[in-house]
């Protein structure tokens, strides 16, 4: 995340940078790690196309990168942060573990040297959610309300690693657990059309069934333009490729959308 800038634009001013925006068009982005670098490129050709995603969703990283893009962050100030981001900005070493090997709680640190406040997810120019996993019932849960850095915690908290989210009566982790592409919670927020970036390999065990059929599912429906950026060859913990991930991503996006109708 990038430093927040001393001059803040004043309402008309943000209302009017946002006016273009599709209501009706959606973005969800999946995680995958440090594979997420690939959104920053399907980003950039987006904005080049002058498709404007009025809602964005996503899932882990995904999520992440939904986030700065529904807050209004340009596509510029988001690929320099990824280029130089660090897991310690999200999660650190602590000494009194409890679910999870790492401390989430510096995302709140991050947001704010970022936005210059925890924001309501609410309050974000653009629609925005982050896709969840509630371990008490092993049910989605769609994140478009509350704290910003609440939200983002929870969804990135992969079970072992990262300690999930105590929110009133859920016990909230990574949403990828349940679905990391969550198409069908974007139309919940009124998205008629999506792009949807979903990160894989060629070379990834598939573990479920389900998720083939999805995914052939999505390559039918002519409201979804499915992107998927091949990140074979490249690392999913380390940052140690994220130049050649956005390449990719620009590389994904661009041709799934010149062969999509209606976009």
């Amino acid at each position: 995340m990038t430093e927040v800038s001393e001059a803040q634009p004043s309402p008309a001013e943000r209302a009017a940078a946002f006016a273009d925006d599709d209501p009706h068009l959606g973005l969800t982005l999946g995680g995958g790690g440090a594979f997420g670098a690939a959104h920053v490129g399907v980003m950039q050709v987006l904005a080049e196309r002058g498709l404007r995603p009025g809602i964005a969703m996503g899932t882990s990283s995904g999520a992440l990168a939904a986030a700065a893009y529904a807050a209004g962050v340009g596509i510029d100030d988001i690929e320099r942060a990824v280029l130089a981001f660090r897991w310690s900005v999200i999660a650190r070493w602590t000494f009194r573990p409890r679910w999870g090997l790492l401390d989430t709680r510096v995302i709140e640190g991050a947001i704010l040297r970022a936005m210059g406040r925890d924001p309501l997810i609410e309050e974000l120019p653009r629609r925005f959610a982050a896709y969840a996993t509630d371990l008490r019932t092993r049910q989605g849960v769609i994140l478009d309300r509350g704290p910003l850095s609440v939200a983002l915690r929870s969804t990135i908290a992969v079970p072992g690693l990262l300690p999930p989210v105590k929110a009133g009566d859920m016990l909230l982790a990574d949403g990828g657990m349940i679905d990391n592409v969550p198409v069908a919670a974007t139309r919940t927020l009124g998205a008629e059309r999506v792009i949807v970036v979903r990160l894989h390999a060629r070379w990834e065990n598939v573990r479920m069934m389900r998720t083939v059929a999805r995914t052939a599912d999505l390559v039918e429906d002519p409201s979804v333009v499915l992107i998927q950026p091949e990140m074979e060859g490249m690392a999913q913990w380390m940052m140690s490729d994220v130049g050649r991930l956005i390449a990719e991503g620009r590389r994904a996006a661009t041709v799934a959308l010149d062969e999509a109708e209606g976009f």
